[in-house]
């Protein structure tokens, strides 16, 4: 899929996955290029439509984005439950586990995942895969960042501390952590590999998202058009 081709099936899925929200909905609003067509469309139902909705966004870039376009938005505390959420993934397998965390906003990201009743994943067809292998992301304390390191060292990882672009040092998340990605290669059990990560002490959270296949459903685009993929 070409650059062009690429940036069009982002803007389809993303456009689609907007038609979705209804009046009154509160939705949870990921971070990406993808999303970022969704809340693009989401501003225009408001404005054209009067579409009245409420956006709990999962970075600052997401909000800023959803304030340009008009999204009233909140947040978990006034709503703990969300109608649904809008985001992308790096990779998605056949039981619907993904990778997230290229953005550097997964621990968000699975706060809205798991507080949603219904989850849209948005993703051109790169994305799909039979088994995940992409680097997974980790959330870490920075006090802690060296034990955690050596600890997902032993879990099979080669962890790298990601560094920041036209900044020098590492990267800082909106919760104040660092991020270290862990290659594993191919992941031959990732809710079994969830949970060690998780259980670390000094860990946040991990970018693997394994328990909320039920509830996902995956918006396909590529030329020629949107597919609508769902294990229910």
């Amino acid at each position: 899929m070409s650059p062009l081709d690429l940036v069009a099936a982002k803007r389809m899925v993303g456009c689609r996955a907007a038609e979705e929200v209804r009046d009154g909905m509160v939705v949870g609003l990921g971070t990406g290029s993808t999303v970022f067509f969704a809340i693009e469309r989401l501003g225009e139902r408001i404005a054209k439509e009067g579409l009245s909705i409420a956006g709990v966004p999962t970075s600052y870039q997401a909000a800023m984005r959803a304030r340009r376009y008009g999204v009233l938005l909140t947040d978990l505390d006034e709503h703990p439950e969300l109608d649904l959420a809008i985001d992308g993934a790096d990779q998605v397998d056949p039981r619907f586990r993904l990778v997230k965390g290229r953005g550097a906003a997964l621990l968000r990201e699975k706060c809205v995942c798991d507080a949603a009743r219904e989850v849209l994943i948005v993703v051109d067809p790169s994305k799909m895969v039979e088994r995940l292998d992409a680097p997974v992301p980790v959330e870490v304390l920075p006090f802690a960042a060296g034990s955690v390191s050596r600890r997902l060292e032993a879990l099979g990882a080669d962890p790298v501390l990601r560094e920041g672009v036209r900044k020098d040092g590492p990267v800082i998340t909106d919760n104040g952590n660092f991020i270290i990605d862990c290659n594993f290669g191919p992941v031959t059990n990732p809710d079994r590999l969830e949970a060690e990560m998780i259980s670390i002490p000094g860990v946040i959270e991990c970018g693997l998202f394994s328990a909320y296949g039920e509830k996902i459903t995956v918006i396909l685009g590529d030329g020629d058009g949107c597919r609508v993929l769902s294990l229910r």
